[in-house]
């Protein structure tokens, strides 16, 4: 079995020659991602990631293949969060551009594109799992495994925060948030906190004040915001600080948090718990934790672009410093060989440590990379990993109650694909209990 090291090997390419004969065609790498629109916080960052990668790539001689050193080029399409717009863009990358992979955000998009990215045996990945089925054999989430890591900041509270139990819930009513809606209510069962007031809302909540009274008149403990969008999060937080609460936040993604600090204020932002840390967070200095110079990376990043670090910023470039590795270990940059490369012996590392691949009874296939995530707190203005979890060590105790969940909303893959042969959404057709 073969375990890849992210990141360790980088001191053994920088000490290679640089005369190896380069070969004049770049290896293209394609990025299809919201660029622009309410979701360009997941996917703007991203792409703005992978420039410096290939950046510090490049300038170490570009890809080790034979005695060839290839550069790397990142071409992007901003497909706007729009499923039409997704298919012309992956059209583009693959006919048009030869890119070798595709990286993308997924969700809304994916079910536009995953025929064509299928018959055109293109590997792609996604940051939402739950685009995952049998009938997307090169598509793998090898990175974020959206939603079910939140699981992990709903047990931590449980654990250190006992006295906390009522939950009032809000989600988007959209492909990343009922999975992530399902995902949510199995955690706060399975931690025994009753959910008093739940919303479902479609597009921005075009009246934040509404929905935290709405959210306040049940008396809660928590206010989640379940999987919500940058300027969603931003507004209901602000809502809720206007209202005077005073519990804990939850929320799967906190971006541009100093922000909400600065129209908020420190005392209220305290304690606020999300997923996605900065990555200059001293945990990361883990020798289990595999992402090359992270310290760095954060800071050049925000030397780059000020104000765009996101959940995205980090992501989209761990997965191509995994496909390099494939890619170096296999000498080739055929999407399928350096797919099969990249799942070689069912274990790899993710940028948190060793992970499985892993998925079948959830997606209908192990294609999702998954291991331990960061509970991440914001303390004393700065957000800060207070532990690692294991994902699959509450999928061990808690399996069945995220798979009747995910069920009830309408979100196993089965059903998916039922839908999409009815021709109908993957969403809009499903409407959840809600409690409102």
């Amino acid at each position: 079995m073969s375990i890849y090291r992210f990141g360790a090997d980088l001191a053994v390419s920088a000490s290679l020659p640089k005369h190896a004969m380069r070969a004049r065609e770049a290896v293209k790498v394609g990025v299809l991602a919201p660029l622009t629109g309410d979701a360009s916080a997941w996917g703007r960052p991203g792409y703005e990631g992978c420039r410096i990668w290939a950046d510090w790539l490049n300038a170490d001689g570009g890809l080790r293949i034979g005695d060839q050193r290839r550069l790397v080029e990142i071409v992007a399409y901003d497909d706007q969060y729009d499923p039409a717009r997704a298919l012309l863009g992956a059209k583009h990358l693959v006919l048009e551009q030869d890119v070798k992979i595709i990286i993308m955000m997924g969700a809304n998009t994916l079910p536009a594109i995953s025929d064509f990215l299928t018959r055109s045996r293109m590997l792609a990945t996604t940051l939402s799992p739950s685009d995952l089925s049998p009938d997307t054999p090169y598509l793998i989430a090898p990175c974020e495994v959206h939603p079910i890591y939140v699981v992990t900041g709903v047990d931590w509270l449980a654990e250190n925060r006992p006295e906390l139990r009522r939950v009032a819930l809000c989600a988007q009513r959209d492909a990343l948030g009922l999975p992530s809606l399902a995902t949510y209510r199995a955690a706060f069962e399975a931690a025994g906190m009753s959910i008093v007031k739940e919303i479902l809302y479609t597009g921005a909540p075009e009246d934040p004040d509404a929905i935290v009274d709405t959210l306040l008149s049940g008396e809660p403990d928590i206010l989640c915001w379940d999987t919500a969008y940058e300027p969603f999060v931003h507004a209901l937080t602000e809502a809720a600080y206007r209202k005077g609460f005073k519990g804990q936040i939850l929320s799967c993604t906190c971006d541009n948090y100093p922000a909400l600090i600065e129209r908020t204020s420190r005392e209220f932002m305290e304690g606020f718990l999300f997923h996605f840390p900065d990555f200059d967070d001293p945990a990361l200095s883990s020798a289990d934790v595999d992402f090359p110079r992270p310290s760095e990376f954060h800071a050049e990043f925000n030397r780059r672009f000020p104000g765009e670090w996101s959940a995205v910023s980090w992501q989209f470039c761990a997965i191509l410093e995994m496909w390099r590795k494939a890619v170096e270990r296999i000498q080739t940059v055929e999407p399928t060989v350096v797919l099969s490369a990249m799942k070689l012996g069912g274990i790899n590392r993710n940028v948190f440590g060793e992970a499985r691949w892993w998925g079948r009874a959830l997606f209908g296939v192990d294609q999702a990379l998954v291991g331990s995530w960061p509970v991440v707190r914001i303390h004393d203005g700065r957000a800060r990993i207070v532990e690692f979890r294991s994902i699959l060590g509450w999928w061990e105790k808690h399996g069945d109650l995220l798979l009747n969940h995910m069920r009830a909303c309408g979100q196993m893959w089965d059903q998916r694909l039922e839908r999409q042969a009815s021709g109908l959404s993957t969403f809009e057709d499903h409407a959840p209990r809600i409690n409102s």
